[in-house]
């Protein structure tokens, strides 16, 4: 099975490389925000701090004939620092995805999906004046590869649904095999189940507004069937001039092979997971 997935994923570029450029569309919104506070001689106290992130988020789809390919880049990264505890990261993300449909009515296409999530840099868990390690590039790492049908009632909405999806999960360090649900000692947990992605992206306002949300629902053919793995993403980024840009960004994840381990190290069970940003910066839209 998974060979079968891996030779779709080659594939899919070979046979349009030739194909008309006019087919193809593109769509994005990156920038930068930053915040910065300073006090001196403030009676009422307070903290200087500095905050800033970078982010991507860019689409190129293609549609001719009865072919279509939805191609999707993310990543964000962003520090935040204060006098009492320096730079920590607070936000880190790199998302790929990649779907070739095939249409077979209006709004129906058979499908091919391949999902990949991680993150750039280290994370670490901070114990009052020491930090440890429990995040690295490709650890975790998910790779969801699925065959499935995909609904596009209109060009800003899609539906897609597999009844037969792999999702791997990576872990490219060991010592953190178990903490992202991998055997001991072991690198790699394959799944095989069902999934869903949900994806909706507009501009609204005369392209003043930019909405694109994505929803990943993923449950394993196993003991655990019914346990439903969440990975929810939000965009929403207005135009106040023509590079002044407020964004705001939201993730939330459910991962019932993720256990909670608190900072005296207990470990308890799955619980959500969301993180949130609101911020003000310099933007270009494309």
């Amino acid at each position: 099975m998974k060979k079968v997935f891996f030779f779709l994923a080659a594939l899919l570029p070979l046979s349009l490389a030739a194909q008309d450029e006019s087919a193809w569309t593109h769509s994005g919104l990156t920038g930068i925000n930053f915040s910065q506070t300073s006090f001196s001689n403030w009676s009422a106290g307070g903290e200087n701090s500095m905050a800033g992130n970078v982010y991507f988020n860019g689409s190129l789809n293609y549609k001719e004939g009865k072919n279509a390919w939805d191609n999707d880049l993310s990543a964000n990264y962003g520090l935040n620092y204060t006098d009492a505890t320096d730079w920590r990261k607070n936000i880190d993300n790199l998302n790929l995805s990649s779907k070739f449909g095939r249409q077979i009515t209006e709004k129906l296409y058979y499908a091919a999906l391949f999902d990949f999530k991680t993150q750039m840099g280290n994370g670490y868990q901070y114990n009052d004046s020491t930090r440890e390690v429990i995040s690295k590039f490709l650890t975790p790492g998910y790779l969801n590869l699925s065959v499935g049908i995909d609904y596009k009632p209109n060009d800003h909405i899609s539906c897609y649904y597999s009844p037969v999806a792999g999702k791997m999960t990576l872990t490219n360090d060991t010592l953190f095999s178990t903490r992202y649900g991998v055997d001991a000692g072991k690198k790699t947990r394959f799944e095989l189940g069902s999934s869903f992605k949900g994806t909706v992206n507009y501009s609204l306002l005369e392209d003043k507004l930019t909405l694109k949300s994505t929803l990943d629902l993923f449950t394993a053919y196993n003991e655990s069937f019914g346990n439903i793995d969440v990975n929810w993403d939000v965009l929403v980024g207005l135009n106040v001039t023509s590079l002044l840009t407020v964004t705001f960004q939201s993730t939330l994840k459910y991962d019932d092979d993720i256990k909670f381990i608190d900072a005296d190290g207990v470990t308890h069970g799955a619980r959500v997971q969301f993180k949130e940003m609101l911020g003000v910066g310099l933007s270009y839209k494309f």
